[in-house]
């Protein structure tokens, strides 16, 4: 866990929805993706879906977080 004051490095993956409105996604390629990002020290903040007219959606936007090698003083 990081202290109070430390810097954090932010890394973003973009998912390809499917579905007819976008509202799928390929598990084995999520559960690839977050393995990987694990195994490289990121954590997983959030994910957003871009929505688009009529609430389609066609892409989301998956963003993580670790820790910077710097701390704020």
């Amino acid at each position: 866990m990081a202290s109070l004051g430390s810097t954090w490095e932010y890394k973003t993956i973009k998912l390809k929805l499917t579905g007819f409105l976008g509202g799928g996604v390929d598990q084995e390629d999520l559960d690839k993706e977050l393995a990987e990002a694990g195994a490289e020290g990121w954590e997983l903040v959030t994910v957003m879906v871009a929505a688009l007219y009529q609430g389609r959606t066609k892409d989301a936007v998956a963003i993580f977080k670790r820790p910077g090698g710097e701390s704020v003083r």
